[in-house]
């Protein structure tokens, strides 16, 4: 996958119209576009790096203020499309990452970071459904690999105020880890 953009609407109704509108205004893949919680609609679409944009942009005008959040990240890690997905559990797990955020977007460009940052395997990441609107990621590796992945991913969102907050684990008992997946 070249580049994904995603874009979140506080309206289902105005998100359905503006997922119209912005598959319309360029050549793009739609992956997703569903209704989240609570009352929010996310739509998730990939292409080339300038038809992603001008979508995005045709989106976002439909949008207008109801658009809550929107990014277009050109070679996105393929680990973020698998973790949206529930990517699956690795071998060994010897410290775990949480970044739990308001924006469902955030996560996204958070967990995307993070996985950049440093060597690390995202496992997990939760769009906003059924968890009031937020959104949270999940990452496993060595200690110093999470703490850097945590604290760029993190940044990543903090001057928008969209960061919760966020944790790194180290040595987890094995149940919490297996509550995780």
């Amino acid at each position: 996958m070249e580049t994904i953009g995603f874009l979140e609407c506080s309206s289902i109704a105005k998100g359905i119209e503006a997922c119209d509108f912005l598959l319309k205004a360029a050549e793009v893949d739609l992956i997703f576009a569903h209704a989240t919680c609570p009352g929010k609609y996310s739509i998730l679409f990939s292409g080339e790096v300038a038809a992603v944009k001008a979508s995005l942009d045709a989106g976002e005008a439909i949008a207008g203020p109801l658009a809550v959040d929107s990014v277009v990240i050109p070679r996105v890690h393929p680990q973020v499309i698998k973790a949206i997905g529930l990517g699956g559990a690795p071998d060994q797990v010897n410290a775990v990452g949480v970044m739990e955020f308001y924006s469902i977007t955030a996560a996204i460009y958070a967990a995307d970071a993070a996985v950049k940052a440093a060597d690390t395997d995202l496992i997990d990441l939760r769009l906003g459904t059924g968890i009031g609107g937020k959104s949270f990621a999940v990452l496993t590796g060595e200690v110093a690999a999470v703490s850097e992945s945590v604290r760029c991913g993190a940044a990543t969102a903090q001057d928008k105020g969209l960061v919760v907050s966020s944790v790194v684990i180290p040595s987890p008992r094995p149940e919490l880890f297996a509550s995780l997946m």
